[in-house]
């Protein structure tokens, strides 16, 4: 299945798309695509209803996050070996985690707002895993069950605020609209192996960054384990697992970096696209 949380923000409704392409409202299921339907059974129970009987929802309604109420925003960063090679970084000996705020997550289409002060932001096109059912003390061999589905998520970063001002990552990744989800979201079944994805992120219809997931120095089952060794993962956590080359910083000879206006395009097979325009706060 293909879920969405479609209308405007902070009023979305549950949805999804059938093998046609249209939009049919779930309302009369679900009242939210969250922690409470992204569990085997209830998935189940979506999957069983017969699209063509859900109305279907006119004109091309804004896409919200792929998750309402996400419970935490687990970050992997360094997580593919060609991107570490072009920003001259060791490859980790575990995943490296750092969180992004809550406040940051926006839909798929919604604007990119770069904050007051910023010259160095950047684009991230990563792989968003969402947790379907708690995860603690999982092996490798068992963490895949614990996943409801997949979607896009662009890790925006500022540059600046992320290695220059004192403290973690976490300041240059949680600027508001700084977490792009979706456009919807993709359940498990749909995705034979989340590690054969091929990724792309375009800036003004340049091709800025090509990947495959091939590359993770840490699949997703290693580290849905490894972070299940730490906390608790529970149903509706997002967890986006790093980024394949060609982010601004690591341009060369000099990097490159988002300005008002430029147009963010991502896609991976089988997740759909996303499309950003970038904006300058007031």
């Amino acid at each position: 299945m293909k879920l969405v949380r479609y209308g405007d923000i902070g009023a979305e409704r549950p949805g999804l798309i059938d093998h046609e392409g249209v939009l049919r409202d779930l309302s009369d299921h679900v009242t939210d695509i969250n922690a409470s339907v992204l569990g085997d059974a209830a998935l189940a129970r979506l999957r069983a209803l017969d699209p063509s009987a859900l109305p279907a929802v006119n004109g091309s309604p804004r896409l919200g996050p792929v998750v309402g109420d996400i419970g935490k925003f687990l970050c992997i960063g360094l997580n593919y070996s060609d991107h570490a090679a072009e920003t001259g970084a060791a490859i980790p000996e575990h995943p490296i985690l750092f969180f992004k705020a809550n406040s940051a997550i926006v839909g798929a289409n919604d604007d990119v707002v770069m904050p007051r002060g910023s010259t160095h932001t950047d684009w991230e096109v990563e792989l968003g895993v969402v947790i379907g059912t708690a995860a603690k003390y999982v092996s490798e061999d068992e963490a895949l069950n614990h996943v409801a589905g997949y979607c896009i998520v662009n890790d925006v970063s500022e540059r600046h605020f992320q290695t220059q001002l004192t403290g973690q990552w976490t300041k240059g990744k949680s600027c508001d609209t700084f977490g792009p989800t979706g456009p919807y979201l993709v359940t498990r079944d749909e995705i034979a192996d989340p590690q054969a994805l091929d990724m792309s992120l375009d800036v003004n219809g340049k091709r800025m960054q090509t990947g495959n997931t091939a590359t993770m120095i840490f699949t997703v089952a290693q580290i849905i384990s490894h972070l299940s060794q730490l906390m608790t993962l529970h149903p509706g956590d997002v967890i986006t697992t790093g980024t394949p080359p060609g982010v601004g910083m690591g341009m060369k000879p000099e990097p490159v970096y988002l300005k008002p206006g430029d147009v963010m395009e991502l896609e991976i097979s089988g997740l759909g696209k996303q499309r950003q325009t970038v904006r300058q706060d007031a």
